[in-house]
């Protein structure tokens, strides 16, 4: 069965044919998505997606890109004067405010339903008290920002970019905690079987060229 993967995977690897080799394979994948029903094409198109227990890993992205990029483009607007970089800024803390909120939430969710031992709890723990954290320092710098009818000047707005900075290291502590219970502790990671070791066999990855087979 194609699927969205063997596409990617030639693209990655690359192919004898080219930019035709490449469309032909990507036509063939659309023609594949015509005999099925919207669930299976669902999970053909996002078979990440589809394989997660929970949507929380998917989130927590959102968040991270939307607060960190509002801090810099506030701090930037500060520095240089433009009111109109700080209002784009707003926005950005707005989304990432609501984003952070839906995180902390599937995370809550997700808590539950992940086994884990009482060293990963205590892990886990401490990385729910930084998303409690997060989400309640980006819901007062929302309010501030909303409630305020200009932007923040002189002390007011050393306290705010404070404020955001110490929310951006916290959204970095968090991030590195979610980050040691995937990759160290295995949570929520289906089990990934050794690799078979053939003799004489080299696997090479390397972008835009074709396979380097030894035998």
């Amino acid at each position: 069965m194609f699927s969205v993967n063997d596409f990617l995977s030639f693209q990655i690897h690359g192919g004898s044919g080219g930019v035709a080799e490449a469309m032909e394979s990507f036509l063939t994948f659309i023609e594949s998505l015509l005999d099925k029903n919207p669930e299976q094409i669902f999970a053909t198109l996002m078979p990440g997606f589809t394989a997660m227990a929970n949507i929380h890993p998917l989130l927590v992205h959102f968040p991270i890109a939307l607060l960190s990029t509002f801090f810099l483009l506030d701090v930037f607007g500060s520095l240089f004067g433009r009111d109109a970089w700080r209002q784009a800024a707003s926005y950005l803390l707005y989304l990432g405010t609501i984003a952070a909120l839906l995180t902390v939430m599937a995370g809550l969710q997700a808590a539950g339903m992940v086994a884990h031992d009482e060293l990963v709890h205590q892990i886990m723990e401490r990385h729910e008290t930084f998303g409690f954290s997060i989400a309640s320092i980006a819901v007062f710098l929302s309010l501030w920002r909303l409630v305020s009818r200009e932007f923040p000047r002189a002390g007011g707005n050393f306290l705010f970019l404070l404020l955001a900075a110490l929310l951006n290291l916290l959204i970095v502590l968090g991030a590195d905690l979610g980050g040691l219970m995937v990759y160290k502790h295995g949570v929520a990671v289906a089990a990934v079987p050794a690799p078979v070791e053939t003799a004489g066999h080299d696997h090479g990855h390397s972008y835009g060229h074709s396979h380097t087979h030894q035998h």
